[in-house]
């Protein structure tokens, strides 16, 4: 037998995006009723079950929800990144999901499902009892579409063969043992983390071999900060660097010389472009890591041994590999955002995806017809190589252009701290704020029309 669920909103997962899409609702909608669905006991997504080092790659108030800070907003006063603005770390994040989980429940208006399994049809059945539910006049939006894998859920993309030692990031810290050697494998900002980590407990960097089957791009935390002389600055700089580019891999070099991108071995070109963010403090550690195994993806592990396609690396007999090779980010392509079976957030920027949420939120809260929200909120790809990153550019610009066409989503959107662009009333006038401005607006014409040559558009 089923219950009736009656509300105007099955939001499926109650991680970041579905966070960020009902309480942008919810406080723009007075009378809407939004019942959230997820596997999870609590809110937060994948940060529930995260490694206990993670800390948010940029800042705190680029994510969360537009209602609420996450954080203090403040700047960091000591340590390697004083001056830049704080990062919570993953208990921070799940307390802060807790509280605005809170908040909403404490409307009236929303009711949370955890340990429940959605089934299709505004169908939903709980993990515990057994119980189901459906909501059949309810919208369902699907918070999942992008939803990442992590290693502690994920198994190994390499096989693991008999008397091998291998663990997924989040057991790290609940060792009970000193390993004498350490394999990471992967090459994105989990294994990145994770070879810093490593050297900040005392693990010398020639007891570290990292598999790393692509080189990346990384973005300097420096430049990407909730101040918009800085953030508007690395955005005319990046205009400025695509206008000039010859190829895709020129604009990245160029990106490099005017300290956007970074890369960790100056003498290999990256391939993959997902550009998630690192200090220069973090670059100095990892760069301390001298053997790194670039032969493709890792086949298996033996004892003493990483199996690759063309061939076998020796590794110490009792070496301990750390499984960081989840996929983080999803490219499952894009699709529009409000259709007729759901409403998908997505980004509508380039990166941002707290910010496409709710601006989805706000947009479905104030919008009545489908096709215009549509055409509002245009969503944005992530990208992979420096190809189709410039693709990413161009998409993630239109969006946004068509965005701050709409005066009152200009308006709201420069309100909430989720939004990397926001120029607070009180800067409007900052004469660093002005020339950032003023150096956007002169670039940003020829850099959109090389990407889009770059990007075959």
């Amino acid at each position: 037998m089923e219950s009736i669920l009656d509300v105007d909103y099955l939001v499926v997962g109650a991680g970041a995006m579905g966070m960020a899409f009902v309480d942008a609702l919810i406080a723009t909608d007075a009378d809407a009723s939004v019942a959230i669905v997820d596997r999870r006991d609590a809110a937060g997504g994948h940060w529930l079950d995260a490694y206990g080092f993670v800390r948010l790659h940029q800042a705190s108030a680029f994510y969360g929800v537009a209602s609420t800070l996450l954080g203090d907003g403040r700047l960091q006063t000591d340590g390697p990144e004083r001056g830049l603005h704080e990062r919570a770390g993953a208990a921070a994040v799940c307390a802060y999901y807790d509280h605005v989980l809170r908040r909403l429940v404490a409307t009236d208006r929303v009711v949370f499902h955890g340990l429940s399994e959605y089934l299709g049809d505004r169908r939903v059945v709980s993990l515990l009892s057994g119980g189901r539910l459906h909501a059949p006049r309810a919208r369902v939006v699907d918070a999942r579409y992008l939803s990442p894998d992590i290693p502690a859920l994920t198994p190994p993309p390499f096989q693991v063969e008999d008397g091998a030692r291998v663990v997924a990031v989040n057991e790290l810290v609940r060792l009970a043992w000193a390993p004498g050697h350490v394999v990471i494998v992967g090459a994105g900002k989990t294994a990145t983390d994770t070879c810093v980590w490593l050297l900040l407990q005392g693990v010398l960097p020639d007891a570290i071999t990292w598999v790393r089957p692509r080189d990346p791009w990384l973005l300097n935390r420096a430049v990407v900060q909730p101040d918009p002389a800085i953030f508007l600055g690395m955005a005319a700089d990046t205009m400025a660097a695509a206008a000039a580019g010859s190829d895709p891999d020129d604009v990245f070099l160029r990106l490099e010389d005017a300290g956007i991108m970074l890369r960790i071995d100056p003498a290999v070109t990256p391939t993959m472009a997902k550009t998630p963010t690192l200090a220069m403090w973090e670059l100095d550690l990892v760069r301390t890591v001298d053997h790194v195994i670039r032969r493709g993806h890792l086949r298996s592990v033996a004892p003493g041994r990483l199996r690759f396609a063309d061939g076998d690396v020796r590794v110490p007999e009792g070496a301990l590999v750390v499984h960081c090779a989840a996929e983080g980010l999803k490219y499952p392509g894009l699709r529009p955002i409000w259709s007729r079976e759901a409403i998908t957030p997505q980004p509508v920027r380039v990166g941002f995806p707290c910010f496409g949420a709710a601006l989805a939120g706000h947009v479905e809260a104030t919008r009545a017809d489908d096709a215009e929200k549509n055409r509002m909120c245009r969503p944005s790809p992530y990208s992979d190589t420096t190809a189709d990153w410039a693709t990413m550019q161009v998409i993630g610009g239109d969006a946004s252009l068509a965005m701050t066409n709409e005066s009152d989503l200009r308006a709201w959107a420069n309100e909430t701290t989720l939004n990397p662009a926001r120029v607070p009333a009180e800067r409007a006038d900052d004469p660093a704020v002005v020339a950032a401005k003023a150096r956007l607006k002169e670039n940003i014409a020829p850099g959109r029309a090389r990407l889009l040559e770059l990007a075959g558009r």
